[in-house]
């Protein structure tokens, strides 16, 4: 017996409704059904960034840019839908001469998973909300998905959820494929949902472990895709700040400072020689700018955020390179300047229990470290996991010949095992809607490391593989026939040649 409220369980029910109907249509047909969303969100943008902003204080120039990702981010999947690579279409040719015996026909390739719930984010409240990456690979992949709105822009959530609705009717999708439901009771009772057979997330570490649990514990569990906290440790050398010193000092406060520092990708900790000036370099900077305050999300953060920069300011060795400040309206809305501290390695290391834990806002310390230091050693030392990872070299340093080449080759391999991206001189906020990108990493970061939230290969997130022995044609999948309808990439492995595996790799 269901325990949603009526409003729910009609939800609910509609998209397990829809999922048969929505997995057996047409890829191209879904493929123009995303564009006709992307569209609609673009004509309807001047309306739902007005109420954007009112819920999130954040700029009309920020908002607009986002509209621009998100819709960017469904044609991005149309593209991948008539493409076809992501079914991963694997014939392999019957073979009564195989090596192992004789072989059937086998045929593997990929499908929906079913419906599934998203829990959106707070800090984007278009790219990682209602329509955001999550909602665009599972509708990419053919399921149907209900958004658990994010408190925080519930009024933008309808509307955009409504945009959405409309589109989809008049691409001629089938009803039920996309909802928009509010209250964390109600999100985790559809997670618990034996019809929901995956859940999406963006947001704290505690949260999505709460949320991860839920689906594992389910006498059925599910796939559940968090993204969770993150700090993205930066590496700085001497050389390079030698060299241009005052270019990354003002990159870094503008990384810092961006979208009042509320971005996953947000660089934490900056790691520096202790010898350095760039202390100097982002005090110039920050004299320089003079930054405007910024108002933060919403009260609950903003509270959240002062706590954390409490908890970091006064612990033992920390000083300030830049104040910053954080004051609150009548409201309750915080409203913050970038805050810049420095640390030595050695009180680092005694406070890192204070220190280490993210702190959602604009807020970075830099962390002295003696010459000499393995960086490379550093990493594990300090983080389990994170999106990001950045190294900024000289210009010599980056050719790979200087005499410290070897320790920065084992301080970017380090962070490869820990980090989802690995960036050279540039800085984490920003994250490119891009086939290559890879938006996630080890835990605590994400809960499944092999994923990403963004690009196109998310939508591997929302479909499974299924093989077909020895079908006839007529029930076989069409990008897994012999005439190959939809053009689709086929990888087809031909009777005979399991006889010459390993056979050209000589000695």
């Amino acid at each position: 017996m269901s325990t949603h409220t009526p409003e729910i369980e009609t939800v609910v029910a509609a998209a397990a409704a829809a999922a048969p109907v929505f997995a057996a249509t047409e890829a191209t047909d879904r493929a123009r059904a995303l564009v006709g969303v992307a569209d609609a969100l673009e004509a309807a943008s001047a309306d739902l960034v007005e109420v954007a902003m009112r819920e999130t204080g954040l700029s009309a120039a920020r908002l607009n840019g986002e509209v621009k990702r998100t819709s960017v981010q469904m044609r991005l999947f149309a593209e991948t839908l008539v493409d076809g690579a992501y079914l991963d279409a694997r014939i392999d040719h019957a073979d009564p001469a195989f090596v192992l015996g004789s072989r059937p026909d086998l045929r593997r390739t990929h499908i929906p998973l079913g419906p599934v719930i998203n829990f959106s984010a707070s800090n984007f409240p278009f790219a990682f909300s209602v329509l955001g990456g999550d909602s665009a690979a599972i509708l990419a992949a053919g399921c149907p998905v209900i958004v658990k709105a994010h408190s925080g822009h519930p009024k933008l959530s309808d509307a955009t959820g409504k945009v959405a609705q409309d589109a989809l009717k008049s691409a001629g999708m089938p009803d039920g494929i996309i909802h928009v439901i509010h209250g964390r009771e109600a999100g985790v009772k559809v997670l618990k949902d034996p019809r929901i057979k995956a859940g999406s997330f963006t947001g704290s570490i505690g949260v999505g472990r709460l949320l991860a649990d839920i689906a594992a514990a389910r006498p059925t569990p599910i796939p559940f895709f968090g993204e969770l906290g993150s700090v993205n440790p930066v590496f700085i050398t001497g050389a390079s700040i030698a060299e241009r010193g005052d270019e990354i000092a003002a990159g870094f406060l503008s990384s810092v400072g961006g979208s009042a520092g509320q971005l996953c990708t947000k660089p934490g900790f900056v790691f520096v020689p202790e010898s350095s000036n760039l202390a100097e370099s982002l005090r110039a900077a920050a004299a320089a700018t003079d930054a405007a305050e910024h108002r933060m999300l919403d009260p609950r953060i903003a509270k959240s955020y002062s706590e954390r920069r409490d908890a970091i300011t006064t612990t033992q060795g920390v000083t300030s390179i830049v104040s910053g400040g954080l004051r609150f309206d009548d409201e309750g809305h915080g409203w913050a300047t970038p805050t810049v501290v420095a640390v030595s390695l050695a009180d680092f290391r005694v406070g890192a229990g204070a220190l280490l834990d993210e702190a959602f806002g604009p807020l970075s310390v830099v962390v002295s470290v003696p010459e000499g230091t393995d960086l490379a050693a550093l990493v594990p030392e300090f983080y389990e996991g994170n999106l990001t990872g950045t190294i900024h070299l000289s210009s010599a340093e980056a050719t790979g010949t200087t005499e410290n080449a070897p320790a920065l080759r084992a301080l970017a391999n380090q962070l490869a095992r820990q980090v989802g991206r690995v960036l050279f001189n540039g800085w984490p906020t920003g994250v490119a809607v891009s086939p290559a990108q890879q938006h996630g990493g080890p835990w605590p970061v994400t809960s499944n490391d092999s994923s990403t939230s963004v690009g196109n290969a998310a939508i591997g997130r929302f479909i499974r593989p299924v093989a077909f022995q020895d079908a006839p044609e007529a029930f076989l999948p069409q990008q897994l026939r012999d005439d190959n309808p939809l053009g689709v990439p086929q990888s087809v492995a031909p009777a005979g040649e399991s006889h010459s595996w390993g056979t050209g790799l000589g000695n």
